[in-house]
């Protein structure tokens, strides 16, 4: 999210705010009647803007809110795919997003069986809104998080070096 109001020149804190508390209220409420209607009432009642609240309720393809802004279509396109690229990461050697690109990403798509949880169909339809092809999409949201792999640690495992130096 931060990544993108960059690009897209919009309020980097709000945007980063809208990703990071758009499930909170998941693991109390994770029924359909209930998430994240629950967590957009709490929101409303402690003063967060109608805006955030409409984005977070439009990430939810069910809850008829439509995604009508750039920040709600974002948070519909990254969702899905954020918990995606890092599932992907952690399968690598490294547990490293380094080794993780749009190539590897839409191969482990097609494997159903991988991260099943996942809505693929979230993950294309998100590109669409927003529109951008998949691909380049992909490539974007990989290195943003990158970017700030520490932070979700998915920097990865550094190699214990043997005697003799090698891997």
């Amino acid at each position: 999210m931060r990544a993108y109001s960059r690009k897209f020149g919009e309020d980097e804190g709000k945007w980063a705010v809208t990703g990071l508390i758009h499930d909170f209220d998941y693991e109390k409420y994770p029924t359909a009647e209930e998430h994240p209607l629950k967590g957009s009432q709490i929101l409303a009642e402690r003063g967060y803007p109608e805006d955030i609240r409409r984005a977070i309720m439009g990430h939810a393809t069910y809850s008829g809110v439509p995604r009508d802004t750039r920040m709600a279509q974002t948070l519909f396109a990254c969702d899905e795919l954020a918990g995606f690229i890092t599932a992907v990461a952690l399968v690598k050697p490294s547990k490293s997003l380094r080794e993780v690109d749009a190539k590897s990403v839409r191969k482990r798509m097609k494997d159903k069986a991988f991260a099943r949880s996942v809505s693929r169909e979230d993950i294309v339809n998100g590109a669409v809104e927003m529109g951008l092809d998949l691909d380049e999409h992909i490539a974007f949201c990989v290195e943003a998080m990158r970017n700030v792999a520490s932070e979700l640690g998915l920097a990865g495992i550094v190699p214990v070096e043997t005697a003799e130096g090698s891997h």
